[in-house]
């Protein structure tokens, strides 16, 4: 007998339930998919520009301006040296050209921000005419050939309630017109919008309107230009091999962006060679060392320059060091080398003292003089130092004795007296029987007598042979004397 409680299941009711279950499944994974990304959009790290962020427009070669041209923050160049159009425009900053540490470090930020960015995981790739199409948080490239163009219309940034969603736009170039403009909705902020171009063919139209930073690191020279009346509201941040045009532009950093994040932990940084005082030459590497005040060790890029300009970037180690064999090599002769560490969210920026570096042949260690050449010559230098001073100190002593000395052989008429006259005229009187004028006076020998004369020998004998070899070069060996009386 059937139970007539238990209600009957056919083949049509048993389908119906397996393709609810699988809708129901299906739904429940798309929310957590969709939350799951959002959570990754809302959770990516913030860009850190290190020493570019307090920057409004920074180049490398040169920063060109015609016109009213204000600039709200920093300007910078390095390594090039030459700034025109200030005056008649005006930076409500401070300007650091060529060398500055202060651009420099502002260059390293740059290449460092600019490497993040453009190695972070891609969202989509999306079409170069920027018109027209909504972004939400993310990373995005063009489609080939790479080269956007904003114009006719508006690119609408959809923060979805993030005040820190990060969104990334990468490229080859950029260039937009007064028609085409960049809006920011629900949170986007301007200084959370990255356009980095890997050429310097960037343009931005006359009049135009810009909301981001413009992050412009090209491999070959060229130049970004802003044309007449451009009013941008982020950062034109130009790499070494660029040029910066502006033309009566107004470029304000972003109130929201101008304050440098929290203070992190103090972090110092120290730039070392494989060039030592061995002797020996070989392979050039450098060495950067970055340690922390805290506990937290250093990580991600360091930035090494020479005169200025970037010889590349290496990665920190588990021990905060970073190596780096210079490619191409270095030039023979001397260098400024710098290292730099961008920062990190929890740490601050910090660049190494200017090390200066002999760089041999082929870009290698040249070889250097041991300790004991080096204290061997030193040696030398001060004992024929010491040497001449004794033999100046020597000589004058005995000038002046010789001058005293010759005081007590004039005659009473002033003539010179010599020990050769004195034998020549004791020979005339007294050989051979003959007495003349020493006669009345006795004999030489008691008119001068012997002892006087050994003395003054012996002591005018003397300092002539103290300092024999250098005396010699000084006072060469005198002819024998004849008897002259005057």
């Amino acid at each position: 007998m059937k139970d007539a409680s238990r209600p009957r299941v056919g083949a049509g009711h048993f389908v119906r339930s397996l393709l609810a279950t699988a809708l129901t499944a299906t739904v429940a994974m798309l929310g957590v998919a969709a939350t799951s990304n959002s959570a990754t959009a809302a959770a990516a790290p913030p860009v850190n520009l290190g020493g570019a962020r307090t920057f409004a427009a920074l180049a490398g070669v040169t920063v060109t301006n015609v016109g009213n041209t204000v600039i709200k923050g920093d300007l910078g160049l390095s390594p090039g040296i030459l700034v025109t159009g200030f005056p008649p425009g005006t930076v409500n900053g401070t300007v650091h050209v060529d060398a500055d540490p202060v651009a420099v470090q502002a260059q390293n930020g740059l290449a460092a921000a600019y490497t993040d960015v453009t190695t972070r995981p891609l969202t989509s790739t999306i079409l170069p005419a920027l018109a027209g199409q909504t972004l939400t948080p993310g990373v995005y490239d063009a489609a080939a050939p790479g080269v956007f163009s904003l114009t006719g219309g508006a690119l609408t940034l959809n923060a979805q309630g993030d005040p820190n969603a990060i969104f990334i736009i990468r490229g080859t170039g950029l260039a937009t017109t007064s028609t085409g403009t960049i809006a920011l909705t629900n949170g986007a902020q301007a200084c959370n919008v990255f356009f980095a171009m890997s050429t310097a063919a960037v343009s931005l139209g006359a009049g135009s309107t810009f909301n981001g930073n413009l992050l412009v690191q090209p491999t070959i020279a060229g130049a970004a230009a802003l044309l007449a009346g451009v009013t941008v509201n982020g950062r034109v941040l130009v790499g070494r091999l660029g040029t910066l045009v502006l033309a009566a532009d107004t470029i304000t950093l972003p109130a929201a962006c101008a304050a440098p994040p929290p203070v992190g932990r103090k972090t110092t940084t120290t730039l070392n060679s494989s060039c030592t005082h061995t002797g020996t030459q070989g392979p050039l590497k450098l060495t950067a060392t970055v340690r922390t005040s805290g506990a937290a060790t250093a990580t991600g890029p360091v930035v090494f320059t020479a005169d200025g300009v970037s010889l590349g970037t290496a990665l920190l180690d588990a021990h905060g060091v970073a190596t780096l064999t210079p490619n191409p090599a270095l030039t023979e002769g001397v260098h400024q080398i710098t290292a730099s560490f961008p920062g990190m969210p929890q740490l601050d920026p910090s660049i190494s003292p200017p090390y200066t570096l002999q760089v041999g042949p082929k870009g290698t260690c040249p070889p250097q003089k041991d300790k004991d050449e080096c204290d061997e010559e030193e040696n030398k230098g001060e004992k024929g130092e010491k040497f001449t001073k004794d033999f100046d100190r020597e000589k004058n002593r005995f000038d002046r004795k010789h001058r005293k000395d010759r005081m007590h052989h004039y005659d009473k008429h002033g003539r010179l007296v010599t020990i050769q006259t004195l034998h020549t005229l004791h020979g005339m009187f007294h050989e051979g029987g003959h007495h003349g004028h020493h006669s009345n006076h006795g004999s030489w020998s008691e008119h001068h007598p012997v002892h006087h004369h050994n003395v003054y020998y012996k002591a005018h004998k003397k300092p002539h042979y103290k300092p024999h070899r250098h005396y010699q070069h000084y006072y060469p060996t005198p002819r024998p004397r004849v008897a002259v009386t005057g």
